[in-house]
């Protein structure tokens, strides 16, 4: 039996009050049948969530899944997003907060624990890119050179934490687990969240997790950039879902600039730099990454942006560059890109 301080057992109480824990926690959404009905997780406005308010056929209430995105969990989730918490012991101490439920031991003498990270996201994703680490020399690098992705050193995007927090959506067990931090930021370079990579602590790539990638913070319209120019104008540049595609993308043309939006629809409201006249969008062959690039193409056109489309020749640009090699990628890319472009590729030979 789950202990009364373990996850799934508070995870279990706050469903005994799922329409509570959703009015105090996720206020712009209503009350529709048995679901409550909001944006997402860090309670925007909108439709895409359900969370089920009373338990139906053996599903548990304070269940939730986002159908924009298919992402899921429960009611401690709901309360690490929406209040831009980092650690199991700051969520687990707010729920209880909520449940009226006695809090663990007070801190000994003299020991002092950081307040809580203020209401939404992006403050949290700042906090925990603030004491994670370069990615010099770490599990993290190893991890991408793993995957051929090879960038410079002064990517101030990317870092690296030993030790990132880690909950399992379906047990509620909690673990900490090294993890790859890449900042997801605004035009202005200002952190408004953040995608988490766990990682194999024995160098064998993703951690063995369900759910080893997951984002936090306000991303709409922001990205995981790599080479964005500080106040410059960006004439041309390339944007994708994903960060090890972009990545990718940037290891074989390390002058151009890219962003991961990190999913299909974050990718279609992504805002361009100043002075953008061509953007690449990498493709992505599935039904919602096709729709980001029609959408992302159709809002390129109507800000006069010349949009073009870079296609793989295996599953994704990571895997071109894994089983191909850079050399094979950058010659693939050639005959896609405009003829002003080819200063982005290496020299041939």
């Amino acid at each position: 039996m789950a202990s009364k301080n373990s996850a799934s057992e508070l995870a279990r109480r706050l469903g005994e009050h799922a329409e509570a824990v959703c009015r105090e926690y996720l206020s712009n959404g209503h009350h529709s049948g048995n679901y409550w009905i909001v944006g997402d997780v860090r309670n925007t406005r909108g439709r895409s969530m359900h969370v089920r308010l009373e338990a139906v056929g053996g599903k548990a209430a304070g269940k939730w899944v986002d159908e924009a995105n298919g992402q899921h969990g429960d009611l401690l989730d709901v309360i690490e997003q929406s209040c831009g918490l980092v650690d199991f012991r700051e969520v687990a101490d707010e729920a209880r907060r909520f449940l009226s439920m006695p809090l663990p031991p007070p801190l000994p003498p003299g020991a002092q624990r950081k307040p809580d990270a203020a209401r939404g996201s992006p403050e949290a994703a700042r906090r925990l890119f603030a004491i994670s680490q370069p990615i010099a020399g770490t599990l993290a690098e190893r991890y991408l050179v793993g995957r051929g992705i090879v960038l410079s050193i002064s990517e101030r995007a990317l870092r690296f934490h030993p030790g990132c927090y880690y909950r399992d959506l379906v047990t509620g067990e909690t673990q900490t687990l090294p993890a790859l931090i890449a900042a997801v930021t605004s035009l202005d370079g200002r952190i408004t969240g953040l995608q988490r990579t766990w990682l194999d602590a024995g160098g064998n790539g993703k951690a063995p997790i369900a759910d080893p990638r997951r984002s936090l913070g306000n991303l709409l319209g922001n990205g995981v950039w790599l080479g964005l120019p500080s106040g410059a104008p960006v004439p041309v540049m390339a944007a994708g879902e994903g960060f090890e595609t972009m990545a990718s993308l940037r290891t074989v043309m390390p002058t151009l600039p890219v962003a991961a939006a990190t999913s299909a629809n974050h990718l279609a409201g992504l805002i361009f730099p100043f002075g953008c006249r061509r953007l690449y969008i990498a493709a992505d062959g599935d039904a919602a990454g096709r729709h980001g690039i029609e959408r992302l193409s159709q809002r390129a056109g109507e800000a006069g942006i010349l949009a073009l489309a870079l296609r793989p020749q295996l599953g994704d640009f990571n895997d071109d560059l894994r089983h191909l090699g850079p050399t094979h990628l950058a010659a693939w890319l050639s005959d896609q890109l405009a003829p002003e472009d080819a200063r982005l590729l290496p020299p041939s030979g």
